[in-house]
């Protein structure tokens, strides 16, 4: 060495990349197996929106009942059902929610358990 300076090497070494790398698998991993339950999530609350916004389910608990159990059919809906729903009267006619809850198996015998709540508006 001439000049007596030594350089300092700055970045990411090969250990510190592989840890990142396996949280960041594991993480994806993780995400993928609950992504279905957030997914029946979002097309429940789609589902309850778009009845209690129908007219002609406005009055009758049982018609809006049925009409989600179409919707269901249709968008693959298998966590709740019509007669899960609760059906109240409200000021503005009947109000609508649904809860559930979901156990998604992760590894060997560590599981996530996820509570959805769907409320109309």
């Amino acid at each position: 060495m001439t000049g007596g300076t030594v350089k300092k090497q700055k970045g990411i070494g090969l250990s510190g990349l592989l840890l990142i790398c396996a949280l960041v698998i594991a993480v994806a991993l993780i995400g993928f197996k609950m992504f279905p339950a957030y997914a029946e999530y979002f097309k429940v609350k789609n589902a309850v929106t778009e009845i209690v916004k129908h007219p002609e389910y406005k009055n009758s608990a049982r018609e809006m009942s049925l009409a989600f159990d179409r919707r269901a059919t249709i968008d693959s809906i298998t966590a709740v059902s019509g007669k899960d729903l609760e059906i109240a009267k409200d000021a503005n006619g009947l109000s609508v929610s649904v809860a559930w809850s979901v156990k998604v198996p992760l590894f060997s015998n560590v599981s996530a358990c996820m509570d959805f709540e769907v409320h109309s508006n």
